[in-house]
Formats: C-alpha cells, structure tokens, sequence
C-alpha cells in the first residue's frame, strides 16, 4: 500500500489536483475583493457625484428608485373599484415607473453619453451595421425600421397576424388595436352624421417608393413592395364609400420622368418638397372630383428658401456631434404667402379639416428643421385655392389627431363645424404597427374651470407637487428630436401664499434637439417651481409637436397651460 502512494502522480493527475484547489493567501484575496467591489461601485459613485456638481437642488437619478413604492402607493389610494383592481393598478403604476426609471439610467449614463456616440460611428463605418430603429441602407441612405417591418412582414389584415398583435400587450403596455377597418368606419359614421365626407391619405413608405436604395436585389420598374393587405384595405374602403387618395402611382411616375430622382430625404424618413408637392397638387384635383367643394376663393404665392437639417434617421443613429459619414442634406421648400404677404396660418372657418402626422408637417413646422409655411396642408391650400383648418401631429397618425379633435369636441369647441371635408393623411406603415382606437366626436358643453389655467397675456408662477407624469420617450428610440410631456400638479401656492385645493394641467418640453430636458425627470413627489403661460398662446406653434398624454378620463376635458421652470 505504500508503494501506492508514493507513486508519482501523472501531468492529468497534478493539473486536475491544481484547478481543484486552488491556494491563495487571505491578504490577497482581500485584496481582490475589494478591487472588484471598488469596480463594480466607481461608476454609480462616478455618477452620482456628476449629477449632484450639475443639479445640486435635484434627487440624483439613481436615487428616485426609493421613490417607486410610494408612487404606487397614491395609485392604490386613488383607484376606485374592488381590492383586487386597485392593486393591480398600483402593480402595474409600479412597473411603469421602474420600465422609466431603468430608461434614464441609460439615457444619462456616463458610459452611455461617452461610449454611444463613437462605438455607432465605428459599427457604422465598418460593418455598415445600423441599430434596432435604423437600417442602413445603399448611397448612404438610411431607413426607419417600422417601415421595412411594415413593408416586408405578413399582411395586417391577415386574421392571425391580427391575433398576435391583439395579444402582444403586458403589464405596463396595453394591447394595440391592430385593425384599422373599425376605427376608420366609425369615424366615417360620424362624420356622415353631420354630413361631412371623409378621405383617406395613406403616405407610402420610403422603402415602397425607393426599395434599390435599401438593396440591390430591387432593380428596374416592378411593382412596388407594399404591404400585402394594402390593396385589400383600399377595395373595402371603397366599398364602405371612404376614397383613398395613393400617392404611391405620382411619386413613382415623378421618379421615374426624373430619371430615378429621390422623391424621399436621403437620411430621414419623409419625402423631398418636390415629391410633397406634386402630391397635394394630385389630392387637390382628386378633392375637386370627388367631393363639393366651393369655387377658389383666395390666392396664395410662394417663395423659395434653402433649408438644411440632419434626417431624423440620422439623429436615431446618435453619433458624435462631428460625425461625417452623413452630412446635413439641402432641399429648396416653398414657403406659401397669403395676398398681404404673411406666412399661411390655418381657419377655423375653412370648408376643410386637415388631419395629418409628420409627412404634413415636415416643411411646415420649424421646430422640425425644414423650414416653415412650406407643408403639405400649405401646398394643397394653395392649388385648391381655399383657406383649410389644420390638427396634426407629428407622431401616432392611427389616432393622435382623432384624439386631439374628440378631446376638443368634448370641451365644448366644435372644430367641425361648417366642414364639408375631413381629409385624414397618415403613414402607410401605421396600418400595420399603429394602435387603431376609436373615439367619440360628440360636442360637450363647458363645465365649470377645476383647474388653474392662466388668462392670455398674463402669466403667472406658481410652487406645486408633481402628482403624475405621463411617459417620456428615450432618445434615440423615436424619429423626432422635440417632445412635450403632461404634468400634473397640486398643493399650489403662489408667492404670495396658497391655492387651497387648485390643481393645474401643465405642458412641458421633454425633449429638445433629441436630449431629455430637466422636466423630462420630474418624478411623482417632487415639489417643483413653474411659470405658467395660457396653452392658446403657444397652441398653433406647438400643438403638432410628439406629446404624450396623461391615462386618466377625468383629466382629458381639464383644460391644460403652458410651462417652463422657474428659478427664484
């Protein structure tokens, strides 16, 4: 047995005894735990120390994670209903809140703020790999992914892809409504009801009109890829009575009589002012056929200005300030002058409703970058020869402006009175990725003022605790640089002294120029200081920016303000 022993062991023996146990002294392991611990905390510390030298009046974002548990405490509270329906609602107030909370810590993580920007430009510049909103494309073009996924996936109309859609809700997103045919019927029902005809103008995607920018496997003039329930959708709608004005045919026959001429912006999302304008000027004699309208009343002209912006894809892209690898991108947009030499501005009294999202907006509204006065509801005002009234909104064409008009129509302002024509325009792509919900258009009478609102033309600063916020998009994760958040706030005060029982509706830039504001961090709880101007002052400048919307019914006829932070 002792020969046994003292045989010696072989190389598999002695590695396998050596991985198995392995010695280290207790100095040098305390050593190491403390250099991984040092690690692991330096980046949170890092940042918590940067966020306090930059906002020392302000919670650290790392810090309002305590705060979650008494947010979905006042939800619990507030909730009506059984037991069971109140927690529900304070569980998914909770998970709301921590889906935000995670969302600012990459926002404004340091490592996230240094390493994005150059890591994107390398992946881009090497690999030619975009990120999960862009695809890049051939020539240096770029393509939002909504509309590829909207153009090469199923059909959606088709019953199963309906289904999956219908039931892709969670906790803190609620289902979509994938079917546009019900939303669109209703609204048409209501309307008729009031004697007003409805048009529809769903907008192509760029890769519909331009696919052998996206991939070399598209050449010549086949047909246009589309989604493969667009052309059954059209069909039903006629068969409902509802014309669709595509403007699919003129922007490939524009193409085409250019030589293959961009009608889409190289690295953005929307198409150039030429292709803009050939459509309204074909809407505007397809209107004229179609519905009864009155004879050219007013004549417009229109002057020519360069403009130049960064698309909205690029943006998405979040590269370095000093990128090169898409430069800004010059267009010529024709802003339209009424007969006094003023910039067109929408009626109220026009025969014509106009409800559309970013492609009507894109050369009309200058917080987008591409001029102003020079949109697709300018464009067609001029050819038709007639004054139109405007809702839009730059995002959400499914619903956003069917909303912005019932939530109008419910206060007691009848924006469809004297109407004969509500023309209805939004991206292609919404029909398969948009949430088609319906809305009541009735008119409701004014009730009396709950909330604090301010008179035009006077101003006024109040102290209030934030009770709810409605969310906030990351940046980066959506095609527009500008959004506006709602607040709501109460125990108000003034300097000199307190609003018992006041309450205010407050509109607030979230996002500028694609980063998050300070408002954009406002979180249940937190006392803030505000000044608050009348939301008509602002409306007609600002009402078509992305804003997101308080889920509460008792709050969508208060009429809301206008803020912006105050400092003592």
């Amino acid at each position: 047995m002792s020969g046994l022993r003292n045989k010696p062991m072989s190389r598999e023996e002695v590695a396998a005894l050596e991985v198995g146990r392995t010695a280290i002294s207790p100095g040098t392991a305390r050593a190491l735990v403390l250099v991984f611990l040092g690690v692991i905390g330096a980046v949170p510390l890092l940042q918590l120390g940067v966020e306090l030298r930059r906002h020392p009046r302000r919670l650290p974002q790392p810090l309002t994670v305590f705060a979650i548990p008494g947010a979905a405490h006042r939800v619990f509270e507030r909730s009506t209903g059984s037991l069971v329906r109140r927690i529900f609602r304070a569980n998914a107030a909770a998970l709301e809140r921590m889906k935000a909370y995670e969302d600012a810590l990459d926002n404004g993580s340091l490592l996230t703020v240094t390493l994005l920007g150059p890591t994107q430009e390398f992946l881009l510049a090497v690999f030619g790999q975009g990120n999960e909103n862009v695809y890049p494309g051939r020539d240096r073009w770029l393509f939002y992914r909504p509309g590829i996924d909207s153009v090469s996936g199923p059909g959606f109309l088709d019953p199963d892809q309906l289904a999956k859609r219908r039931n892709s809700g969670n906790e803190t997103t609620p289902s979509p409504h994938p079917d546009p045919r019900p939303a669109i019927l209703d609204f048409q029902h209501q309307l008729a009801a009031r004697g007003i005809r409805l048009i529809l103008v769903p907008v192509p995607s760029k890769a519909t009109i331009h696919p052998a920018k996206f991939t070399a496997r598209f050449r010549g003039n086949g047909p246009a890829p589309r989604n493969p329930s667009f052309r059954r959708f059209v069909c039903e709608m006629a068969a409902a009575g509802i014309p669709v004005f595509d403007p699919e045919p003129v922007l490939r026959e524009r193409k085409t009589a250019h030589s293959g001429g961009p009608q889409y912006l190289e690295a953005d999302s929307h198409w150039t002012p030429g292709a803009m304008t050939r459509a309204a000027r074909e809407l505007a004699r397809f209107l004229r056929r179609r519905t009864d309208l009155p004879p050219p009343s007013l004549r417009y002209r229109r002057v020519s200005e360069t403009v130049s912006n960064l698309g909205d894809i690029a943006r998405m892209l979040q590269l370095p300030p000093d990128q090169q690898l898409y430069p800004r991108q010059s267009v010529t947009v024709r802003r339209t002058l009424t007969a006094a030499n003023t910039l067109w501005r929408p009626r109220r009294d026009a025969p014509v409703l106009f409800l559309g999202d970013s492609f009507a907006n894109i050369y009309s509204k200058s917080e987008m970058g591409w001029g102003e006065a020079g949109g697709f509801v300018e464009q067609l005002s001029c050819f038709l020869g007639l004054p139109l009234d405007r809702v839009t909104r730059n995002d959400g064409g499914a619903f956003a402006t069917r909303e912005m008009l019932s939530r109008e129509l419910a206060r007691g302002r009848d924006r469809l009175a004297g109407k004969r024509v509500v023309v209805w325009e939004f991206a292609e792509r919404e029909l398969a990725v948009g949430d088609w919900k319906t809305f009541p258009m009735a008119v409701g009478r004014p009730g009396p003022r709950r909330f604090l609102t301010p008179n035009p033309g006077r101003p006024m600063t109040v102290e209030g605790v934030v009770r709810e916020v409605s969310p906030v998009p990351l940046p980066g994760t959506v095609p527009y640089k500008d959004h506006i958040e709602t607040i709501h706030m109460v125990d108000l005060r003034t300097d000199a002294g307190p609003l018992p029982g006041a309450e205010v509706l407050v509109y607030m830039w979230s996002m500028r120029d694609g980063r998050w504001t300070p408002a954009a961090h406002y979180r249940e709880g937190q006392r803030v200081r505000l000044r608050l101007r009348a939301w008509s002052e602002v409306a007609e400048r600002l009402e078509s920016i992305n804003r997101s919307e308080i889920d509460d019914d008792d709050l969508a006829l208060e009429l809301p303000c206008w803020g912006e932070e105050a400092h003592r």
